[in-house]
């Protein structure tokens, strides 16, 4: 359960790590168009590993509610030159490609990238999960219903954590079917799910260790924390580092984010709990 192979790298989750947020969108909520060229874009990267990040979460489609449609060509265009441009400044750079789609994922493992993080856990691609298993490489899967354009109207549930853990179920069995092995799941916090359901969900997220896998938390600067404070997203550092050691405390094993410094030290005090 706590080590995953990135290219060979065997990276032990036992100690929780820090994933940095790359957008090239121009419409993700909190980043979106900041990134603009590739300069900016390395210079990002580069601080995101100097404060601590293990890995770099690399998307071209912004999966906020009500996102713009992105198609394909377009993701591709954007995201894999920044793939191959990552990959030469940065060698041993361990790239996640944050995409739903199985040719995306494909050509960016090809160009360098180490796990494939997919917001749909393959239902939105009947390709993902068998292309995944064939490049042998991690895979993040999320808890979502709908798309990023229809999915805050399915926020419904009878039962929240049971449905999550069934669905979770289904999909783990299906990836393993194909031969997945490495398989992180993603709650998703603010997908398809309300603010109520985001702190039911984040006083119950011990109830997802029933599956046996790493847990990664995704609350960075989302509305849960900025909605609730009745602030804005460049506002909500402080909410989300409160938020992020509260994960921890549930034990979350990836804590992706757009401020890796103030996470890792989030993490070393956490673990001294524990020593």
């Amino acid at each position: 359960m706590s080590t995953i192979n990135c290219k060979g790298t065997l990276v032990d989750l036992s100690t929780p790590k820090v994933m940095g947020i790359v957008n090239v969108t121009p419409d993700s909520f909190f980043d979106g168009g900041k990134l603009t060229n590739s300069d900016e874009i390395v210079s990002q990267v580069a601080k995101m590993l100097h404060d601590g990040a293990t890995f770099i979460d690399l998307g071209g489609y912004s999966s906020k509610p009500g996102a713009e449609f992105v198609s394909e060509i377009e993701e591709l265009n954007r995201v894999i030159p920044i793939v191959r441009l990552l990959l030469e400044k940065f060698p041993d750079i361990l790239l996640s490609i944050d995409t739903f789609r199985s040719e995306v994922a494909k050509q960016a493992v090809e160009n360098g990238a180490a796990i494939v993080n997919d917001i749909s856990a393959g239902l939105l691609d009947d390709k993902m999960l068998e292309t995944v298993a064939k490049l042998q490489v991690p895979y993040i899967m999320m808890h979502m219903k709908g798309t990023p354009q229809t999915m805050q109207s399915l926020a419904n549930y009878d039962d929240l954590l049971k449905e999550m853990n069934f669905y979770f179920s289904e999909r783990i069995a299906k990836a393993r079917s194909f031969g997945l092995n490495d398989i992180i799941i993603d709650p998703g916090f603010g997908f398809a799910k309300t603010i109520a359901h985001n702190y039911e969900l984040l006083q119950n997220l011990e109830l997802l260790h029933f599956h046996e896998l790493p847990i990664l938390a995704g609350i960075s600067r989302k509305s849960m924390i900025y909605k609730t404070l009745e602030i804005s997203p460049k506002e909500a550092l402080n909410g989300t580092t409160f938020l992020h050691a509260f994960c921890l405390q549930k034990g979350s094993n990836i804590l992706r984010v757009h401020d890796v410094k103030e996470a890792v030290e989030c993490v070393k005090l956490i673990c001294q709990f524990k020593n």
